[in-house]
């Protein structure tokens, strides 16, 4: 059952990257838009766009379905989510900043600052896997090692496949 529903969160995630690109699309056709803005302008704008679309609710939806809580084991749960996700959320807001400085350097790149840019998105995933640890803890103590484990390993899934979606609009840094 996992995996058609890791496949529908990824159809999900596809269908709603297709609607940012075409809006992204639209907007190019415009020629006051275009003059101002570059491929690679667009391409990061689609990343910010995909890593503040609300998703969460579909991702715990998803999350719920795999789980197969009970009642007292969804009561335990949820509000533990419900904190993690509210921290994952002021996490992925260093992700956009970085990605929009990213986005206003991208044309004038130095050795430095992509250092500086590498450096934060390699702080962001060690905050994001540590958030991550931290919670499996919590659900360890209230729902026991199995099904914490089972939260780590679906959610770890589910943030796979947002990265992927997301690092594929990122344009490869140049020289």
């Amino acid at each position: 059952m996992r995996p058609i529903v890791i496949a529908i969160f990824l159809a999900i995630c596809l269908t709603s990257s297709a609607a940012v690109l075409a809006q992204t699309n639209t907007s190019t056709e415009k020629p006051a838009k275009t003059a101002a803005r570059t491929p690679e302008e667009l391409n990061t704008q689609e990343y910010i766009a995909l890593l503040r679309k609300d998703i969460s609710g579909q991702k715990a939806k998803l999350l719920g379905t795999v789980m197969q809580f009970d009642a007292e084991d969804a009561a335990k749960f949820w509000p533990i989510y419900r904190d993690y996700q509210a921290e994952l959320n002021k996490i992925n807001d260093l992700r956009v900043a970085n990605i929009q400085e990213y986005a206003r350097t991208y044309t004038q790149m130095t050795d430095e600052k992509a250092d500086e840019l590498t450096n934060t998105g390699m702080a962001y995933q060690k905050q994001r896997g540590e958030l991550l640890a931290k919670y499996y803890e919590r659900v360890k103590q209230q729902l026991g090692a199995i099904t914490a484990a089972r939260f780590v390993q679906v959610e770890h899934q589910l943030l796979m496949l947002i990265d992927l979606k997301v690092a594929s609009a990122l344009p490869v840094v140049g020289s």
